[in-house]
């Protein structure tokens, strides 16, 4: 619908992205990043939505495809890969690759959208993790990289202010997603979705950092299970 904000949301296809895709989508036209698939047709399809499956670690295919985005009024960078093991035990391919997607893919992104969010004054949201605020054992890699996504959050939040631009982190604990139920795995653990959050709940959190008032900036939220492990 002509007129209407856009958003870009990276992995919404499913989980996390796909309830942010969901609660958006009343005010929002919106743009759904993540491989081709069943599912993301599907989404798109419930939604409205333009599917945007751009592979992110492609640097070319990123700047090809942010090129034809001319005005983005908010950015959610929601995808992320996850690989466990101690330092001892970690191969360099695993650390390589969990920086890859879950940094060096967002800065690149966020870096060839700027025009376009800084014509609209956007907000970028980023969803990080409770391994962004404190790391654990067995999660090296993967809580480096989202405390790396933390200082990149909070630099373009200072870089550019004088841009207008909002930017907020969103450090949920454990949820219930197919991401998860991986996770549980690696770790060797019983997979107990009656304590996790729903995904629904991280979404009402990005609804509510993008509709505070113009007088406000809400650069970040810590959104925690009610019952279970924090991260």
């Amino acid at each position: 619908m002509a007129g209407r904000p856009i958003a870009l949301i990276t992995g919404g296809s499913r989980g996390v992205g796909a309830a942010i895709a969901r609660a958006l989508a009343p005010e929002y036209d919106l743009l759904l990043g993540g491989r081709e698939s069943t599912a993301l047709q599907q989404i798109c399809g419930e939604l409205g939505a333009r599917p945007w499956p751009v592979e992110l670690t492609d640097e070319r295919a990123v700047a090809e495809a942010a090129a034809e985005v001319e005005r983005l009024d908010v950015l959610v960078h929601n995808a992320g890969v996850a690989r466990l093991g101690t330092v001892a035990e970690l191969p360099v391919s695993a650390w390589r690759d969990t920086f890859e997607v879950n940094v060096t893919a967002v800065a690149v992104l966020t870096r060839r959208l700027l025009p376009a969010l800084r014509a609209a004054r956007g907000h970028v949201v980023m969803i990080n993790s409770g391994m962004g605020r404190r790391a654990g054992a067995g999660w090296g890699a993967y809580a480096a990289s989202k405390f790396a996504l933390r200082a990149l959050a909070d630099t373009l939040r200072l870089e550019e202010a004088g841009n207008g631009l909002r930017v907020t982190t969103v450090y949920p604990g454990r949820i219930d997603t197919e991401m998860q139920r991986s996770v549980r795995e690696q770790e060797g653990g019983e997979y107990e979705p009656a304590k996790y959050l729903v995904p629904e709940s991280v979404a009402r959190a990005v609804v509510a950092a993008l509709g505070a008032g113009e007088d406000a900036h809400v650069t970040e939220i810590v959104v925690r299970p009610a019952a279970g492990p924090l991260a």
